[in-house]
């Protein structure tokens, strides 16, 4: 009965302070593909580049189970802003145009981190909380490749950490 009890409360409290956050309308991403992917093992480890012989390269990428890969073309508009969130797999970003400002979710300092247009970016997913904006006044363009659980959203909205004033 205590246990109920506890996990009622703590059910309670937490829905109270529940504010999922959206993308404003000055934001769109649009899927240009998706694929579904078998079980991943691939690895080249100490892959000696030829253009560079003494550097050695290494990456590896290994699923459990099914797994969807999506490409998106993401926009912001002048202000536009992806509201906080989080993803349950990876995601490898390049910014194809203008500039975007992120902030994590668990910086109580909210430090900008700017990406700049040929800038490229990782989103480790999981609890990973997150926002992007465009601050500048030009539109800022991205291209994401996601690799997420088979039939997973590929995006998840999350409650703003209230870390930062904007």
């Amino acid at each position: 009965m205590l246990i109920s009890g506890v996990i009622m409360l703590t059910s309670l409290h937490y829905a109270g302070n529940v504010s999922a956050t959206e993308a404003n309308s000055a934001f769109t991403a649009t899927t240009i593909a998706k694929g579904r992917f078998g079980e991943i093992d691939v690895s080249s480890p100490n892959l000696k580049l030829k253009a560079h012989e003494s550097n050695a390269w290494s990456s590896w990428q290994k699923t459990q189970g099914l797994s969807d890969l999506y490409v998106q073309s993401n926009v912001w508009k002048p202000g536009g802003s992806t509201g906080w969130h989080t993803h349950p797999g990876q995601s490898l970003i390049i910014v194809t145009a203008g500039t975007l400002t992120g902030y994590e979710g668990d910086d109580p300092n909210c430090k900008p981190s700017v990406h700049r247009q040929g800038m490229g970016f990782v989103d480790f997913g999981g609890n990973h909380v997150h926002i992007l904006r465009n601050e500048d006044t030009v539109e800022a363009r991205t291209i994401a490749i996601q690799l997420v659980p088979a039939d997973a959203m590929h995006r998840v909205d999350a409650e703003d950490p209230g870390t930062c004033r904007f």
